[in-house]
């Protein structure tokens, strides 16, 4: 390893760790025999350089980091570096604004601040020169302002991760440029606006989480060109203006989440069945209204829906029953109505998991489901119980007459008697009251 490289990495873990740390003494060769946790080197030209730094509490081992750690200048002399990480280290006012990271833009690809409290002021604008970068996360921090418009610029950017921390304002249009991004998460910020159309150009996105912002207006009809897209979470915002008619068209969802959002409209417009590879849909307390498309039913990989706390109505489709993998299904809250027209079978499957309560209309069918198994929350049908069979009307004809009758009179049936053999007693007397009539009436 060069003198200088080595001299500038015990430099840097110094200013991280704190002055105690004498690597020369403990780490006399920390790319060979004496490696340092969290450090790894490639051969370059048969000369070690680092090309990755991971700092922080990551692994048991991993150093810690000093309470007033600072980021020293001698990081950006490294010439080869690749990653750098920083897990939990920062506690005190921390910026990473004014700091030459052009410098890095040659060769660094990974780039993540995690859960650091003390990381404040804005992204810098100096980002975007990191073209060859593939991975930023910025997660758990306390960074704030606006998303910088030269995102944009960072064509190979395949994971972007922002979450949990105080960004404003809009999503770039220019976000729609990246291609090759397989990772959004923007969730728990401030973010606002309307999502841009521009979004349909992240043709390769795996994962869209925006949940927990303040997004409004309509969901755009480019969310149909995801088709890729296996996760949608936009949770907790406010848009609104129904559900696009392009959500049919994403056919590799696995799980989407829409629920706490004014969106409303109805259901009956999407063909549910082509969605064939959706396990998980949620949404609750979206203003959702009309009735429940028994398409829905057909999503067979569906384990978990939740429609509860919206003003659906109508009845409850029956053959929901018949989704082999669902185990939570989600209903009250709604205006739905009718008998519920389940098995005591679906029933105990379900348990808990299955709830239809302040749904004032909805009733379940008692003689078909014991008490144990009923569905909480939902009063009985008022209804008769079920006919018997020794109740049913007995029918007297040649092909089902007992074997010991020989003339209609002598019949012993078990049972009700029904009207039609009193009738045929009935016409018999009369044959026999005509029969002496006309026979005394001869001369």
């Amino acid at each position: 390893m060069e003198e200088r490289e080595q001299e500038a990495l015990y430099t840097i873990l110094r200013s991280f760790v704190g002055n105690w740390f004498n690597g020369s003494e403990l780490y006399p060769d920390p790319c060979g025999w004496t490696p340092i946790q969290g450090v790894s080197c490639d051969l370059f030209d048969g000369i070690w350089y680092v090309t990755t730094m991971v700092i922080g509490t990551v692994h048991d081992n991993s150093f810690q980091c000093a309470r007033l750690a600072e980021i020293s200048p001698y990081l950006f002399e490294l010439k080869h570096l690749k990653c750098l990480s920083f897990f939990g280290c920062f506690h005190h006012p921390t910026s990473i604004q004014g700091l030459p990271w052009k410098k890095l833009a040659r060769t660094l690809e990974t780039l993540e601040f995690r859960s650091n409290p003390g990381l404040t002021g804005e992204i810098p604008a100096e980002f975007s020169s990191l073209r060859k970068l593939r991975s930023l996360v910025l997660l758990e921090n306390n960074l704030t302002g606006e998303l910088p418009l030269g995102l944009g610029n960072l064509t190979e950017m395949e994971k972007l991760v922002l979450a949990g921390n105080r960004f404003t304002g809009q999503i770039p249009v220019s976000l729609g440029d990246l291609a090759r991004l397989l990772i959004i998460d923007f969730s728990r910020n401030s973010l606002s606006g309307s999502l841009p159309s521009s979004i349909g150009g992240l043709t390769s996105l795996l994962k869209l989480d925006l949940s927990n912002n303040s997004f409004h207006g309509q969901l755009p009809e480019e969310l149909g060109q995801l088709r890729n897209l296996i996760l949608l979470d936009l949770r907790n915002n406010i848009f609104s203006d129904g559900l696009p008619q392009t959500l049919q068209e994403m056919v590799s969802l696995e799980q989407v989440l829409l629920s706490d959002n004014p969106i409303g409209g109805n259901l009956m417009s999407l063909n549910w069945q082509n969605l064939e590879n959706l396990i998980t849909l949620d949404f609750s307390r979206m203003g959702l209204v009309g009735e429940i498309p028994a398409s829905m039913a057909e999503m067979k990989k569906l384990r978990f829906l939740a429609l509860n706390d919206n003003h659906l109505s109508g009845n409850v489709p029956p053959n929901f029953s018949d989704m082999p993998c669902v185990n939570a299904l989600y209903l009250n809250g709604n205006n739905l109505a009718g008998e519920l027209e389940f098995s005591e079978e679906f029933y105990g499957k379900m348990g808990r998991y299955f709830s239809v309560w302040s749904n004032p209309e909805l009733c379940y069918d008692a003689w078909v489901v014991a008490k144990e198994n009923a569905p909480t929350g939902v009063k009985e049908c008022e209804k008769q119980p079920p006919i018997s069979n020794a109740g049913l009307k007995a029918e007297v004809t040649s092909g089902d007459a007992h074997p010991s009758c020989s003339f209609i009179g002598s019949c012993v049936l078990s049972g009700s008697v029904s009207f039609d053999f009193w009738w045929a007693i009935t016409v018999a007397e009369m044959v026999i009251v005509f029969f002496f009539v006309f026979s005394a009436s001869e001369p």
